[in-house]
């Protein structure tokens, strides 16, 4: 298997980092062949401009784009990890789904009708939270449902495994490898 982990977060010393290379170990551990698309070490622009739009509009893909939609292309499983910041994706994030997720290679209309072209990945969502769940009075599915998720529905995406780490800054170490060692039997599932 060919797994692609996209990770969006800015300190290097965040748990969120060892999640990465806890789902990475397993993925290798397993053979898949795995590929990381670090968006803040990568410096990813975000910003969709109005000249990309018009680019893209008329067919062309910017290389920085093309990059990652090859990376995308060459994945069977596409693995996301980031924190929650105001109920949704880290703006670099939602700025990638944004250039990278564009009409003609995630979707495309044929005849009126939508039509998701990456029907045949596999992903899974990997979020941290600041506050327990408590705090969001809302179950976790719904913490994903209006970004990551919904965007990835509308692709053609309908294999989602999803885990939500609340409280991440609140709780002790025990706690925090209890987390990482339930990453590791999920990331084996995938």
């Amino acid at each position: 298997m060919k797994s692609l982990i996209v990770f969006a977060h800015p300190n290097p010393k965040s748990f969120n980092y060892a999640l990465v290379a806890t789902v990475e170990k397993s993925l290798r551990a397993r053979g898949d062949e795995v590929r990381m698309r670090d968006l803040y070490k990568a410096n990813f622009n975000p910003i969709l401009d109005s000249q990309q739009l018009a680019e893209v509009q008329q067919g062309r893909v910017p290389d920085d784009v093309a990059l990652e939609q090859e990376q995308v292309s060459w994945a069977d499983n596409l693995i996301f990890i980031y924190p929650l910041w105001w109920f949704d994706r880290p703006a670099v994030l939602k700025g990638w789904f944004d250039r990278v997720f564009t009409n003609g290679f995630a979707f495309a209309y044929e005849d009126g009708q939508l039509q998701g072209q990456l029907s045949s990945k596999r992903v899974m969502l990997v979020i941290t939270t600041g506050g327990n769940q408590a705090d969001f009075g809302i179950e976790s599915d719904q913490l994903c449902t209006s970004g990551t998720r919904a965007t990835l529905s509308f692709c053609g995406v309908d294999q989602i495994l999803q885990k939500v780490f609340y409280a991440v800054p609140a709780v002790d170490d025990a706690a925090r490898q209890a987390m990482l060692l339930e990453l590791e039997g999920l990331a084996e599932s995938l």
